[in-house]
């Protein structure tokens, strides 16, 4: 059921989406953002008991674009704390519930109003528009969806999204104890799925899984990966069109459980923020101060602008962007979110902060063929060391994977090694479910944390239901 102000709001957005999407909407958007940054503020300080309290004494009317820096931020630990006291309003006026995985702490709930889920699925419609339609022209390829449990809203918002352009859409989940990968490779060949929908290391495994299997995958319909869950650097795309010699990788979707869609993806591999949808700030991760003005690289920090169940105020992410202007010419309107890593994912290596997207990038620059890889972090006498574990497939080249020892060395400032291994780590496989450094880096030199441990139990309860 939408209520009349709800139904107002969505006509507004749709004009403002409409034009924005038609590269006509630029003059109208800091108007927008500031009227309902407004609005925003006083329906979650209104509605939300946990807002009530944050936000109280602050004055909507006095909040803008220029001053929102004055609020206080909104944290993971509060969404934990906190659970459904922050919800604007009761469960029952939202559209559809889903929560967040809950490997490292309590999962926090995430309902979705239609409002939400209306203005959200718009920028990917938008995107997911875009891509097919370089891949395919006029064509209607059958798209199979990779998600990772059905509290999340993946499978929903691809559902919906293929569904109002008019696409075959089948929810194939190879991790699934009804499903798995011998019956995924069937599906995904029987039905001709030209287009898979996924995180980036299954773009891996379901290579991995079809060589197991004995099926090749260049005999496999899949042209386009489209990506989302997780860091995927360009080394890493480039990597999987060489282990699926006749399909490609290209972003679709950077979000949240929490957040929503935030940024959708262009055929150049580019990320561009939903700015209807969104304020956006970025802060140092370490002292939460505004990042100078100039630079363009933090954490980024989002207030939501739709008016639904569940909208953040300065809420920080955790998640480390760079933010630019969209080039001339480019597919998909607003700011370009290059995304560089979690703040906690950093790793530090003899004093050195690197960067997820660092690492990945010196493991997999010029390499063909990698089925998986992995980060071991040791310490002897001497410092820090740090050693690559690589599998390629059967017949790769051995030497650019050889070579990303010296590559490693130069982004960590230690000594680094290459060991070519028959089998991966089946913690690899875990990025999307929980981070992408318990997935790919083994630290030896502590015990692990709450992640790496979150990651090693899934790891393992997948290794059983294969």
């Amino acid at each position: 059921m939408t209520t009349a102000p709800a139904a107002g709001f969505l006509t507004a957005h749709r004009r403002m989406a409409a034009a924005h999407y038609g590269f006509s909407g630029a003059a109208r958007l800091d108007a927008w953002r500031a009227e309902r940054l407004t609005e925003v503020v006083r329906h979650v300080r209104a509605n939300s008991p946990f807002y009530g309290r944050h936000l109280a004494g602050v004055d909507p009317a006095a909040v803008t674009p220029a001053t929102l820096h004055r609020l206080p931020f909104t944290t993971k630990d509060d969404l934990r704390r906190e659970m459904y006291e922050v919800l604007s309003g009761p469960l029952s006026q939202a559209r559809v519930h889903y929560e967040t995985n809950g490997t490292t702490g309590p999962a926090t709930p995430c309902p979705r109003s239609a409002l939400e889920v209306a203005t959200s699925n718009t920028a990917v419609e938008a995107s997911l528009r875009h891509l097919v339609g370089a891949h395919f022209g006029d064509r209607s390829p059958v798209v199979g969806l990779m998600g990772p449990s059905e509290l999340y809203a993946f499978g929903d918002v691809f559902g919906e999204v293929t569904g109002a352009l008019g696409l075959c859409h089948v929810k194939i989940w190879p991790e699934s104890p009804r499903v798995g990968y011998r019956k995924a490779l069937r599906l995904i060949d029987e039905l001709g799925v030209e287009v898979l929908v996924c995180a980036p290391a299954l773009c891996l495994e379901l290579a991995a899984a079809a060589a197991r299997l004995g099926r090749d995958v260049a005999e496999l319909p899949v042209r386009l990966f489209l990506v989302l869950g997780e860091i995927c650097t360009p080394e890493f795309a480039a990597n999987v069109a060489t282990v699926w010699p006749r399909a490609v990788v290209r972003p679709v979707l950077y979000g949240s459980q929490e957040a929503l869609c935030v940024a959708t993806g262009s055929e150049a591999g580019t990320l561009h923020l939903a700015a209807p949808n969104y304020f956006p700030e970025l802060v140092d991760p370490d002292t939460g101060e505004p990042v100078p003005e100039g630079e363009d690289t933090g954490e980024l920090v989002l207030t939501m602008l739709v008016p639904g169940s569940k909208p953040l105020i300065r809420y920080r992410t955790g998640d480390v962007v760079r933010l630019s202007p969209a080039p001339a010419g480019a597919a998909l309107p607003g700011p370009l979110v290059e995304v560089v890593g979690r703040a906690a994912d950093r790793v530090e290596v003899n004093g050195r902060r690197v960067w997820p997207a660092e690492l990945e990038s010196a493991v997999l620059r010029g390499v063909r063929g990698c089925l998986g890889y992995q980060v071991v972090l040791d310490r002897d006498a001497d410092g820090d060391t740090v050693t690559a574990r690589i599998r390629l497939r059967h017949g790769a080249p051995r030497e650019p994977a050889v070579a990303a020892a010296e590559r490693l060395a130069g982004v960590t400032g230690t000594r680094s090694s290459v060991d070519l291994v028959d089998e991966i780590d089946g913690v690899t496989h875990t990025g999307a479910y929980v981070s992408w450094k318990a997935a790919r880096v083994l630290d030896n030199r502590s015990e692990p944390d709450a992640a790496a441990r979150a990651a090693r139990t899934a790891a393992d309860r997948r290794a059983a239901a294969l």
